[in-house]
């Protein structure tokens, strides 16, 4: 189809659409390096932004106290080694107004704003078939038709209203968080209400409350507060930075969370009461999110007791910080594991609660009933309230994307109803059934879990290099396939199971908002690993992806992971270590290597007993080794085959799990040396099994 016939299709009540070959949604930190990076690749393109400038959620979220919980040495673009000397942040956790003149100043330095139409939201996107283009309504302006659409929109930039009866009766004034007034708000003398205890609240309670003439907080469920201990960026840094700029990029990049931090080896258990309190005790002063989230130790967010640990460290905090023992607890979070639900940044907000201006209502026991005219009743009293600010949070990941009504695939299908029962991904980047259409940060990607801005350049950079290749090879357009996307879907669940985010409902799952299908929607498995898989699609030849354009199609089927995460991370490790392939090691060989490897290893958590000793078989005796509970028995027995496929082990090789399974199940596992082949060959090894 010729640019005129499909201009022509595109036309509408307000002229002939736009022609690029990329529309963007939004002018954040997704759509302004989405802008420079097509630019640099010889791709036309137009960002539609909503907004009067340039910002996304930085534009938006201006209550007081805003700021992000990355360092911002951190939180920056790293695509230009001259952007980053020519910009120096004032702050280690900088402000909103200092976040939006950083992106303000990216957006002049490089020319951005030439292609963005701001004030413009997009009404309707709706895929050609017939021209293989996405046709784009807009509220202000021409409609655009475009090769390939892309969502920037954030994933914290759709605000979830309020649900609660009367909002519409109250005569005073009414605020939203995630949508502040420009030019600020004057609560001098004022009795405010806020509603909500999210990062937004946590963030701007301690300033309100320093305005207003009393300051009332409903909290429905709390979450877990660190002090920021805000300041200049901390000098061990910043050298860490400034000796070797590349290298720092390339770590952050590798790591699991986005910031250059070392995989933690070190378990709970290995360690005494009290090197674990120094430990938090030192990170707790550091004021820094992703140390206290990553660094304490390695089973803090996989192991129900390990994390434990740092929840009640954290509330002992709470204690010494509120007056009040009744608020210090309704304060404390007792629903979630640490890190499951994201932790907030604040500057006293637990000594807050110490003003006398201050009231905390404790919505479990004293649910809001109404908003009246004049203010909150709830199910014991009426108060009386001249300024309400809504702290709600968002409908995080996929809300602001669902905004974007309807966005329509191929076959007339509506992103809407694809996503009914929860949002389905290849990468967190493309949705089979929509040619051309891609997310920044979507659901199934890292995203909300990592530092925001290396994830944002990682799939800028992989759908902007995607878009070129598909263009040089005559490729024009890209879809992925069913069966990549279920398999991207079960590898999810998979890396969620191995976290304890499987055991809270937040904003992560989608709890925060009725109705709301509930399912984990960022990626668990890390930043670095991600990557790897990226590339990895890349690599295999577009694994998951179908392409077709005037030279024919090309569909290279399949799921880029196969196997169990924890599976893969092992496999990866001995991959790592450049070992010889054990089978070229010989019986005796392989033995020793695998004991060897062993001696490192941690024990694994106490149990209640084990005891060694031996069974008498038919040719002497054979070695045992029983794990058993801390509780009272009887216990059912387990009698367990240790690993090594008949030729390698001993009933200690594989102590960790058989403690693990003991404290998980509440059983008796026997560990028995059975007899190995080649030496003893089979049925010897099951026979010894029958005989323990």
């Amino acid at each position: 189809m010729s640019d005129a016939m499909v201009a022509t299709r595109a036309s509408g009540e307000r002229g002939t659409a736009q022609q690029v070959d990329v529309a963007v949604v939004g002018a954040g930190f997704a759509g302004l390096y989405l802008l420079h990076r097509l630019r640099k690749a010889g791709l036309s393109a137009v960002a539609l932004e909503e907004a009067g400038d340039v910002g996304g959620t930085w534009y938006w979220n201006r209550y007081p106290g805003a700021r992000c919980d990355i360092q911002t040495i951190d939180y920056s673009y790293t695509f230009d080694p001259e952007l980053e000397t020519a910009w120096t942040w004032s702050e280690k956790y900088a402000t909103q107004p200092e976040i939006l003149r950083y992106l303000g100043f990216v957006a002049d330095r490089y020319d951005l704003r030439r292609d963005i139409r701001f004030k413009t939201k997009v009404t309707e996107a709706r895929w050609d078939e017939k021209a293989e283009r996405w046709l784009i309504n807009t509220s202000n302006g021409a409609p655009v038709s475009c090769r390939h659409y892309i969502m920037a929109t954030g994933c914290l930039s759709a605000p979830k209203p309020p649900e609660i009866e009367g909002v519409k009766d109250f005569k005073g004034e009414v605020y939203f968080t995630g949508r502040w007034p420009h030019d600020g708000v004057d609560l001098k003398g004022k009795r405010v209400a806020v509603i909500g205890t999210g990062s937004s609240a946590i963030q701007s309670i301690p300033l309100i409350a320093e305005q207003a003439a009393h300051l009332t907080v409903f909290q429905r469920t709390p979450n877990f507060a660190l002090p920021a201990h805000n300041g200049p960026a901390p000098a061990d840094r910043m050298s860490l930075l400034q000796s070797d700029r590349a290298a720092y990029r390339e770590q952050a990049r590798q790591s699991m969370a986005g910031v250059p931090y070392p995989q933690q080896t070190v378990v709970s258990w290995q360690l005494s009461d009290a090197e674990r309190r120094e430990r938090f005790e030192r990170a707790w002063a550091a004021g820094d999110l992703v140390h206290i989230l990553t660094q304490l130790w390695a089973d803090q967010a996989v192991d129900v007791d390990g994390n434990k640990i740092v929840q009640d460290l954290i509330r002992e905090k709470i204690r010494a910080a509120v007056k009040d023992p009744e608020t210090a607890a309704a304060l404390m979070p007792d629903d979630h594991p640490f890190g499951a639900k994201r932790p907030c940044l604040d500057t006293n907000y637990y000594a807050t609660y110490n003003r006398p201006n201050v009231t905390l209502v404790n919505l479990r026991q004293e649910p809001i009933k109404a908003i009246t005219a004049n203010g909150i009743t709830t199910a014991k009293r009426n108060i009386d309230i001249d300024v309400i600010v809504f702290a709600t949070g968002f409908d995080a990941m996929t809300g602001a994307i669902r905004a974007v009504h309807p966005i329509t695939g191929r076959g007339g299908k509506s992103l809407t109803d694809v996503w009914a029962h929860g949002p389905q991904s290849y990468l967190g980047l493309t949705v089979e059934g929509f040619p051309n259409f891609f997310m920044i940060t979507g659901p199934g990607s890292p995203s909300v879990l990592s530092n925001m801005a290396v994830s944002i350049e990682q799939h800028v950079d992989w759908v902007v290099d995607r878009l070129a290749a598909l263009r040089d090879a005559g490729f024009t357009t890209m879809e992925p396939t069913e069966t990549a996307q279920a398999g991207w879907a079960r590898h999810m669940a998979d890396c969620s199971m191995v976290t304890l985010h499987r055991l809270a409902n937040t904003w992560y799952t989608g709890a925060n908002v009725p109705g709301k299908v509930q399912g984990l929607m960022p990626y668990t498995g890390g930043v670095g690993p991600y990557r790897s898989i990226c590339d990895e699609v890349v690599s295999r030849g577009m694994l998951g992806f179908k392409l077709t354009g005037p030279g024919g199609t090309q569909c290279n089927d399949g799921e880029v992971v196969r196997l169990q995460p924890d599976v893969r991370l092992v496999l990866n490790l001995l991959t790592s270590l450049n070992l010889p392939p054990i089978e070229t090691m010989g019986a005796e060989g392989a033995r020793a290597f695998v004991n060897e490897f062993n001696k490192g290893r941690p024990a694994g958590r106490p149990i209640g007993d084990i005891v060694d000793g031996t069974l008498p078989v038919a040719d002497g005796t054979l070695p045992y080794r029983v794990y058993k509970p801390a509780t009272p028995g009887p216990h059912p027995v387990v009698v367990y085959f240790h690993g090594g496929g008949w030729v390698l082990g001993d009933e200690q090789s594989d102590e960790p799990f058989c403690r693990d399974m003991v404290r998980r199940t509440g059983m008796m596992f026997v560990s028995l040396g059975y007899r190995h082949a080649p030496e003893h060959r089979f049925p010897t090894a099951a026979e010894d099994g029958y005989a323990a």
